[in-house]
């Protein structure tokens, strides 16, 4: 049976806890001129509920969100066909060695509990690591694929 597309509105809470089980997500900044600059990225959820997402100094990502802080991430299901949603928020970007302890909280929000908290921390405070820390301002339906309902009536 073909499948009917779907848009749910989903309160702040609901959508926390749906990002918190995706991590493939398209990233947009804005360049220098205002056009859109897209990176697929791995992200999380903080305790806070914001989205991190780490990143390098010198990435185009985080220049640019340095000068334009308003971003718009559409994170994927590991499943290509399956739900997926479009946030809009605030960035900030937290450089080392401010941003050392943020990372473990990125950290376990992708992988869980790392073997050894000392030696990741010093790994990115050796990799001289960003992390980009988005407050969600607005959000769109939950969305699935498919065909329009008025399509299934007949």
């Amino acid at each position: 049976m073909p499948r009917i597309a779907r848009a749910d509105d989903v309160s702040r809470d609901e959508l926390v806890e749906f990002l918190r089980h995706r991590h493939r997500a398209l990233l947009m900044t804005r360049k220098r001129d205002g056009s859109a600059q897209l990176s697929p990225v791995s992200a999380g959820v903080d305790p806070l509920g914001r989205i991190v997402v780490a990143t390098y100094p010198q990435r185009a990502k985080t220049r640019n969100a340095r000068r334009h802080p308003q971003v718009s991430m559409c994170f994927l299901s590991d499943d290509w066909d399956d739900d997926w949603v479009q946030v809009d928020g605030t960035v900030e970007v937290l450089d080392m060695p401010a941003a050392t302890e943020a990372f473990v909280d990125y950290y376990r929000s992708i992988a869980g509990e790392h073997p050894d908290w000392e030696e990741y921390r010093a790994a990115m405070v050796r990799q001289d690591k960003s992390l980009l820390r988005v407050t969600i301002d607005r959000w769109g339906p939950v969305a699935t694929g498919g065909f329009p309902p008025d399509m299934m009536q007949s």
